[in-house]
Order: structure tokens, then sequence, then C-alpha cells
């Protein structure tokens, strides 16, 4: 399965932009990126100045999207990515495929039209590659997304957060030997939800990807590198994570829109770049709503399952825009009693430990309108009897407040659940009647 088959249905649906004239490479795209983002379409740039390779975003840009590139309803979308983490399926191997179209090996990173997008940005950084390694002995296997600096024509920072990818370079480093990777862009959707996924570390993310594809993923073996990469993948760099090397990285913008620190990263030399004859690369705009919800999504399973153990039903869950799809959740549940709803939301908080604040309302109120939140939290909520606050706990660093070193902060958590002990009308919001009749008025009234 591949970016393009979908891209070609995208199509089909009048769900992609194409933008025509000429642009820069150099914030120009990253500013179209920002207007349409927050549901807006996929955008495929044409003419990318002093490039030939086109510019695609916005793939993963809404939950519909990416379940639509699974085949799935929004409503199965949990289910079938916690099943897919208990379940995966090894994908099938094989030395040739459409990537391997052109091979070379005198690497030149400029020719790329690899993004700045922010004002201050310390440069320009690949966002959307899905990094794959191995183990030394090959046992363990890890897929996940990383940021990565262009420092010259054959040389990147990535940005290594102490998680799985970080674990296998500390065992190679240890060794005194590099790190062997391959970083593959414009890859399917369900490839980038697999990378991002909060797997136990020995879990391939890619036997995730192939269990999210019903086994139709097809994987290459690289040229230079010990690592595989998506067959049908528009570009693969082949590098190697230096044991000794490291530069100062960044400062660029996280997901919260804030710009990170400043600090000390391993150098990758791409030794071999591979790439379809007609590729495009794909961006990924940091703090858009495709950062927001590959990031946010996964947790929201998380959450989603742990809430659904402690209360009859949970209806959905929105990791918010508001709160960079990692820090504010709001969950929509059925109780059976009154204190469900302060159970779901200290279970809100053990699934997702960066969570800092969580809303907690019955089925009737739409957790994607904020207006709607607000309401039930300002008819349905008192302090001094649905608030939970919960001082002095870890946290997440991405949170401007909290302590950069070791995240510690203050989360709080707000029952807006309608209370079973007063007269269930105060809380009942008034509904005005209606037919069929009338609802074709509204349509043929409403402007286009």
């Amino acid at each position: 399965m591949s970016l393009r088959e979908f891209l070609k249905e995208a199509e089909k649906n009048k769900q992609v932009l194409h933008v025509e004239d000429e642009v820069s490479k150099v914030f120009e795209i990253s500013h179209l990126m920002k207007s349409f983002d927050n549901g807006g379409p996929i955008l495929l740039f044409e003419k990318v100045k002093g490039c030939p390779v086109k510019v695609v975003s916005n793939i993963c840009g809404t939950r519909k999207r990416i379940c639509d590139s699974l085949g799935i309803d929004v409503d199965e979308l949990y289910r079938r990515l916690l099943w897919a983490w208990r379940m995966p399926k090894k994908p099938r191997v094989s030395k040739e495929g459409p990537v391997k179209e052109v091979s070379e090996d005198k690497v030149d990173l400029t020719k790329i039209p690899v993004l700045t997008h922010f004002e201050f940005d310390a440069g320009s950084y690949i966002t959307s590659g899905v990094i794959h390694a191995k183990s030394a002995d090959g046992r363990v296997e890890n897929l996940s997304v990383h940021r990565l600096q262009v420092l010259s024509k054959n040389q990147l920072a990535i940005r290594l957060v102490p998680r799985h990818l970080y674990k296998l370079w500390s065992e190679a480093k240890a060794a005194k030997k590099d790190l062997e990777i391959a970083i593959a862009i414009g890859v399917h959707p369900a490839v980038l939800l697999a990378a991002s996924s909060p797997v136990p570390f020995g879990v391939n993310e890619y036997d995730v990807a192939n269990a999210l594809l019903n086994d139709k993923l097809h994987l290459v073996s690289c040229k230079n590198v010990d690592a595989f990469a998506p067959a049908d993948a528009e570009l693969v760099l082949e590098g190697r994570i230096s044991a000794t090397k490291e530069v100062s990285e960044g400062p660029f913008v996280d997901v919260t829109g804030n710009y990170d620190i400043q600090r000390k990263q391993p150098v990758v030399e791409v030794i071999g770049i591979m790439h379809r004859k007609d590729y495009f690369y794909e961006g990924l705009l940091p703090s858009g709503a495709e950062h927001r919800i590959l990031m946010g999504l996964p947790r929201e399973a998380l959450i989603w399952e742990s809430v659904s153990k402690v209360v009859p039903r949970v209806f959905a869950v929105n990791l918010s825009a508001g709160g960079n799809g990692w820090l504010h959740a709001v969950i929509s549940v059925e109780k059976q009693l009154d204190g469900d709803g302060k159970n779901a939301l200290l279970a809100a908080f053990a699934a997702h430990p960066s969570l800092k604040h969580a809303v907690v309302v019955d089925s009737d109120i739409d957790v994607f309108d904020a207006s709607e939140v607000e309401w039930a939290i300002a008819t349905r909520f008192q302090a001094g009897e649905d608030l939970v606050l919960i001082e002095k706990v870890r946290g997440s660093t991405l949170d401007s407040s909290a302590d950069q070193e070791t995240g510690l902060t203050s989360k709080m958590g707000i029952d807006a659940t309608k209370p079973f002990t007063k007269p269930k009308e105060k809380f009942d919001r008034a509904r005005i009647p209606s037919t069929k009749r009338v609802e074709r008025l509204v349509q043929r009234l409403r402007p286009v």
C-alpha cells in the first residue's frame, strides 16, 4: 500500500488542492500549510523554486482522512489501533520495489526541497521522516519519527528523545559503533500512525502498520545499510547515526507552537539515497494539525481504553487542538453513579502521563466543540465538588510552564457531568421540535 494509491482516492473525493504558483521552500510553503491547517485539504505544491521536486502536505490532517486510508469508520479507529498494537503481523520483504527506481551514492541533500518553517528556525529540517533501525543482534527493530536538521550535503542532526531509537543508539554507542538507519519519506498514513504509536520496546512498528493495512505492507531491504523501508515510499535516505559526533540542534518549533531549546544531538551521515523517478517530498508542519493528530491520536486510544474500564461507556476522546493535541483532553462518558466522572479523570491521567488538564462530559456534549464543552463546565460543574487537583507530579516538558528538566507540574481534572443527586430537568438542554419539512427549508435558506 502506497501514499500514491491513497492520493488517487483523495483526488477522486476532491480532497487535494493543487498549488500551481511557484513557491519557495523557505517560509512560503509552510505559510500556505498554516493557512489551510485545521481540517483543510491535502496540499500539492506543483512548482518549488529552484527544485524540480513537488511537495505534498496535510496527508494526515484529519481523523477522517486517516480512517479513509485504513478503510474504516471513525468510530472503529481506537479498536483497530489497539488491535494492531497487540496483533502485529510481519510484512513481506524483498530486494526490489518502486523506491529503488533511482539509487544515488553521491549524496546531495540540498537537491531535496526540505522546508524552513518558522522565523527563528535554525535552518531547514525533515519533519516526516520515518526511521527504521535494528539492534546489533537483529532481534529488536524500531520505527519512529524524528526531526532531522540539514547540516550539509550529506549530514543531518537528529533529535533523539530518550525512547526506543535512543536506546538502540546508546547500545551501539557503548559498542563504539554507528547505528545504521533508513529514513523513509512519503509513506502511507498507516506507516506514520504506526511509527507514532506507544508500543513496548521490542514491538516492530512496521508489523503494526502491516496489521493496520490488512497484510498489504511491502518492505525492501536497503542497499547501503542493514535496514528496511516501505517498497512504495517516495524517498529513502540511508545513513548512520554517529557514535561520536554531536552538534547543536535547533532551536525548532515543537507541537505546542513554542521553540524548543537548543541541545547537543548526534550527527547522521547520509551515505545513499533511493527514490522514485518522479518522487515528491512530504512536508509536515510543526505544531500543525497533522503533528497534533499523529502525536495525540494514539494516546487518545490509550485514554479511551483506560477510561472504559471504570465507566459503562466512553463515547469520544479529544486531545484538543487548544491543548496542542497533547496536554488537554475532553472525554464524553456514560455514568452509572456519581463519582464515576472523577474515576474517569484519574484513569485518563494514568493512561497519558503528559496530560495536564482533563474534562469529563456527558454524551450529549460534542467533545470537538469547545463552546459545548465550556457550556457543560458553566452549567454542570461546581469547583468545590467536582474539581480534581493533583500537585507536584510529572507531566510533559513540552509544557512551557512545567519544570523543563523533570516535567514536574500540577494537573487539573474537571467533572462536568450531570449530577444524579439534583433534579434532572435542571441540566437538560432545551430543544425545539423539528420536522423534515422545516429541515428542508433550513437547507434551502442556508447560504451556500
